[in-house]
């Protein structure tokens, strides 16, 4: 179990895993399997689950589906410590699914800004804002590089001075941005939002860990966070070595393929990907499975 205690009033912080979401080979759902990941995941010192973001390849589910999956989510771990992914192409789309949310008692929505076009900075805001009015606390995720809008400090900064977000799953790798963040929004939360710049930014305040990795091996990458978080970095630094070569996988293009290969491996249920996601290419499936058997022999789990 986790070796703090879970923030039951700031539930976006801790270790809150971007679920994958298994799938049959028929790509059918498995719904079973996903509520018994979801209950192992906690059992195994995270302290929340993310349904419906990438990882959980949302933008291939239909409605309904989209729909059981956030409801199994809860039934498994508790509304609290369920952070649903309603991210949409409208803005009221996306606050729709957050009212969904909301009904279904979760504690916070991770939500992308607007992607269907190069938003500018008013409509980034006016879409947080929208959001913002199902009464849920809304986690922004910044990911420039696949939604081509760059929420930057300065309107991350904005965002939290509207009363629109508590917090930011920050992707560009770009650690510096810890440090300009805080400056300027000393109240927002900052979230580990890519798996291989862990240990640098939870040294730069990070409070949180949206994890694609756990996925497969949940109790060392709960050591390797809570070590990181209180600076123990003769703790954290081995671990985070040690992983790294697995970790770097959630920031690549495959990472949904990448990161069910290593759950396979490790006998949880990942299972294939829907289109347009392709199966692993040779080269890149015996990279992974060469990272993830060096976890295992390492004693990861």
């Amino acid at each position: 179990m986790s070796t703090t205690a879970w923030n039951s009033a700031r539930p976006w912080r801790g270790i809150v895993v971007a679920t994958v979401l298994p799938l049959r080979e028929d790509l059918s759902v498995d719904y079973d399997a996903y509520a018994e990941h979801v209950r192992w995941l906690i059992a195994n010192g995270c302290d929340g689950v993310v349904p419906n973001g990438s990882l959980g390849e949302y933008q291939t589910l239909s409605d309904e589906e989209r729909a059981r999956v956030v409801r199994t989510a809860v039934e498994a771990a508790g509304g609290a410590r369920v952070m649903p992914g309603v991210s949409a192409y409208g803005s009221a789309e996306a606050r729709r699914w957050t009212e969904q949310a909301a009904e279904e008692g979760c504690g916070s929505v991770l939500v992308l800004p607007p992607n269907a076009y190069r938003a500018d900075v008013p409509a980034v805001r006016a879409h947080y804002a929208e959001v913002a009015k199902a009464g849920v606390p809304v986690v922004a995720y910044n990911n420039p590089i696949d939604t081509k809008v760059d929420l930057t400090p300065d309107v991350l900064a904005q965002l939290h001075q509207d009363g629109s977000i508590v917090a930011v799953k920050e992707f560009t790798g770009d650690v510096r941005r810890a440090y300009e963040i805080a400056e300027l929004a000393p109240g927002l939360d900052l979230l580990i939002g890519a798996d291989d710049v862990l240990l640098e930014l939870a040294l730069a305040g990070a409070v949180g860990w949206i994890a694609g990795y756990p996925n497969a091996f949940p109790t060392s990458c709960a050591a390797l966070y809570h070590a990181a978080v209180a600076g123990d970095v003769s703790t954290a630094l081995p671990l985070y070595t040690s992983l790294h070569s697995l970790l770097r996988w959630d920031s690549k293009t495959e990472f949904v393929q990448s990161i069910k290969l290593s759950m396979d491996i490790v006998g949880r249920p990942g299972g294939p990907t829907r289109p347009p996601r392709s199966p692993l290419t040779e080269e890149i499936e015996a990279a992974v499975r060469t990272a993830t058997e060096k976890a295992v022999a390492d004693g990861h789990h």
